[in-house]
This record gives C-alpha cells, structure tokens and sequence, in this order.
C-alpha cells in the first residue's frame, strides 16, 4: 500500500471515529491523540478554544507538557495559539530558544514545557473561529512543510468533528428542555384537576414538593403524571 492511500485511510478513520464522538470533549481528545500518532514530529497537542466570553481557554491535550504549552500562553497573553485565533491561519515555530516574537511565553514554555517546536492551526468553520490546535516538539525544526500539511487537514476535521459535537449537544439539550417541559405542563394540568387550583397554585405545589424531597422538578412531575398524584411524601404540601 502506497504512503498516499495509506494516509487518507487514516484520515477516513479518523473522520469516523470524530463523527461518532459522543460529546465535543471526546472529539477533542480524539483530535489531540490522532495529532501525536499522525503528523510527523509531533511529540504534544492541545486544543484552545474561545468561550462565549471571548476567552481563550485550555480544553483538551494530550499531556502534561501540551497542557503547559496553553496554559503559559493564556497567562502571559502572548503566543503562536493566540496568533493564530486572532491574526492568522498556520504558525509555525522552529525553535522558542532563538524566536523574538514572544519573548514572554517563549521563555517559559522552553524552561517549564520542555518544548522547542511548535506548530499552530486555528480551528474555524467559515466565519465561526472556534480556537486554536497547537503541535509542540521536543526539539527544534521538527515539523517541515509535510507535517503543516497533515497538520492543516487534521484542523479542518476537527473543527467540522467539533462544530458537529456541539449542534448534536444543543439539538439533545433542547430536545431535553422541550420534553421537560412537557411534562411538568402535564403535571401541573394533574394538579389543576384533582386539587381544584389555579394553574400557578398547581406548580408551586410541584415547586414546593422538588424543595422538600431534594428532588429535581421533572422528576417530580414524571411522578405526577405516572400516579396521578404527588409523591407520598410531598402530599402535605397540597393539604397546607
């Protein structure tokens, strides 16, 4: 089998096994392991993504030192991942021994990471900047125009892999919420019915029993709509 062929079976797994990913965490920690496995020279990786806030925060690595690559840039304010969420599309570093631009960050992350080479990739879905991907390497001039070209494909899955993850968790959340709903509506219509009250009566008595049970309000209300009454030990707050 050829070096090519090879390549893109591997790239069709790892498009697989990021579109089965449960949660957005798990692709994020699929992303970072392929990263090591994959692009020649990569020894570290760690995701970086821009919260709803518009901080940049640390959420997936491979390690230890990938953890302290993010974590060195997010507290000095300066860095390649930083570079390219904002400023640009690929970076890469030779070697943060002998590189000016960020003096600050590239100190640290030599004397406390051990890290020499890095390579940086923003994560974006069209207009949608989502983060950043950072290779690092132990040694200096370590990745070459192959491994920012394996580099540059990796980041493109894995900002479609992550994107998806996160619609997949907002349309179960949603469907979630829309479901919950229902049923304490259904609940509070039991409630209406059999203690004779009005519709904000019967939920403040479903309220009042998720209070005294330390149960949480859906659960209360499923109880509801399944025996139509409240639990046995809630039913005291109906008699008040």
């Amino acid at each position: 089998m050829s070096g090519e062929v090879e390549l893109a079976e591997r790239f069709a797994r790892l498009a697989r096994a990021l579109r089965t990913a449960p949660t957005p965490e798990d692709a994020q920690e699929r992303v970072t392991l392929y990263a090591v496995a994959t692009v020649p020279g990569c020894d570290h990786a760690g995701i970086s993504l821009v919260d709803r806030h518009g901080a940049v925060v640390s959420v997936a690595s491979s390690g230890v030192a990938a953890t302290l690559v993010d974590q060195i840039q997010h507290e000095v304010g300066e860095g390649p991942c930083l570079g390219v969420i904002h400023d640009r599309f690929v970076c890469a570093v030779a070697d943060l021994a002998t590189d000016a631009r960020w003096p600050a960050f590239s100190r640290r992350a030599v004397a406390e990471a051990g890290v020499r080479g890095l390579l940086c990739f923003r994560l974006f879905v069209e207009d949608d900047v989502l983060g950043a991907l950072t290779l690092s390497s132990a040694v200096p001039a370590a990745f070459d125009d192959h491994a920012v070209a394996l580099g540059t494909v990796l980041a493109a899955h894995a900002a479609l892999a992550m994107t998806d993850a996160r619609n997949r968790r907002r349309c179960a959340e949603l469907d979630e919420a829309l479901r919950s709903n229902r049923d304490i509506g259904t609940a509070i219509g039991i409630l209406m019915a059999r203690h004779l009250v009005t519709r904000e009566q019967g939920f403040d008595l479903l309220r009042t029993a998720s209070r005294r049970m330390h149960r949480k309000l859906r659960d209360v209300a499923l109880d509801v709509v399944d025996t139509g009454r409240l639990p046995a030990d809630a039913r005291v707050a109906a008699d008040e």
